[in-house]
């Protein structure tokens, strides 16, 4: 993987956008992956002598000043994000497009941390369940998990597995019954046929005697 792969966003020169998804990687990172998205962040910022933690309380304390109410347009581009984002879950074969899901949430300014977390709130109730019920790819589950902080790279492939593994439980048993239903009825009917057979016979030899 790459450092944009580890960090979770498209190429950039935006140093605060790639501050930003390094603190949203950091939250649910721990041990060898904390040493990865350092890496991966001063990769990024093409500097590797990068401060990383007084940047990311920098960073920080400008996210909370942003914490605001929106203003008309970005509330206009909210609204028009979110009808984009239902019209695009009525279409379950672009839904599993991840490159529609960018195209979408990544068109600045809807990419921007204030918009961003208000286009989470207001989709989370209906997008959350679905991405963590294996409604969508797993790429497109891990970047929405990502790009609004509502789960982890490692929680996704769980969400994902389980869904599978009980399909997968579904269709052995399935495989398994109906051999026997197909196998069970010729079986019965050769048997009654064979009776039958047998009974002629001996009432033949019944009545030649």
């Amino acid at each position: 993987m790459n450092c944009w792969e580890i960090l979770g966003i498209e190429p950039t020169d935006d140093r605060r956008r790639i501050q930003d998804a390094y603190e949203q990687q950091l939250r649910f990172a721990s041990g060898e992956e904390t040493r990865r998205l350092e890496e991966a962040y001063r990769e990024a910022v093409g500097d590797n002598s990068a401060p990383l933690v007084e940047e990311a309380s920098e960073s920080r304390e400008m996210t909370e000043g942003e914490d605001r109410a929106l203003d008309g347009n970005e509330s206009q581009v909210v609204r028009e994000v979110v009808i984009q984002i239902k019209a695009l879950l009525n279409d379950s074969s672009r839904a599993r497009d991840l490159g529609i899901w960018k195209a979408i949430l990544n068109e600045p300014p809807a990419d921007q941390p204030p918009l961003r977390r208000e286009i989470g709130r207001q989709l989370e109730p209906q997008l959350r369940p679905m991405a963590e019920n294996g409604n969508f790819p797993a790429p497109v589950a891990e970047y929405l998990g990502n790009w609004f902080g509502w789960f982890s790279s490692e929680q996704v492939q769980d969400l994902q597995e389980d869904p599978q593994q009980r399909e997968g439980d579904r269709a052995e048993a399935s495989d398994d019954q109906q051999p026997q239903m197909v196998n069970f009825w010729p079986a019965v009917v050769g048997w009654i046929v064979a009776l039958a057979v047998l009974a002629t016979l001996f009432s033949g030899m019944g009545g030649g005697g």
